[in-house]
């Protein structure tokens, strides 16, 4: 896939995505929903900001971080927008539970970031190009 394709189609995607947020917020009326309406919410939710998120970090890292090459900013601005989508609907979660306080956040981010900081070793390159990663 041309990195063209994947912006058209990482871009058409996150607008379905925000036109079904928009979908649910206007529909589903907090009072009166079960545990369904709530799940498309946050899940519409997760979806549209990851998918903004990683549009607008790939954005950032092709203007600023030429030297590297296209796929692996895709990844990186994907696992990224992963993990502050998940943030930003965790956090919405806690908050309209009226849990979030600033314990659960530092929390929150500390494990994120440790989440990170795994997947950034973990999925550390090889070496040698065209081996796999032998740990």
């Amino acid at each position: 896939m041309s990195l063209r394709l994947y912006l058209l189609f990482m871009l058409l995607i996150t607008a379905l995505c925000w036109l079904t947020f928009g979908y649910v917020v206007w529909t589903v009326n907090p009072e009166t929903t079960n545990y369904l309406g709530f799940t498309l919410f946050y899940l519409s939710l997760f979806l549209a900001l990851s998918g903004t998120a990683a549009l607008i970090g790939f954005l950032v890292r092709f203007v600023f971080l030429r030297h590297e090459l296209a796929v692996n900013k895709v990844k990186i601005a994907f696992r990224q927008s992963f993990l502050f989508a998940g943030f930003i609907v965790v956090a919405l979660f806690l908050l309209s539970r009226g849990l979030l306080t600033w314990l659960n956040s530092i929390i929150l981010i500390v494990g994120l970031s440790a989440l990170e900081f795994f997947l950034l070793l973990y999925l550390k390159p090889a070496d040698n190009p065209g081996q796999e990663n032998q740990q």
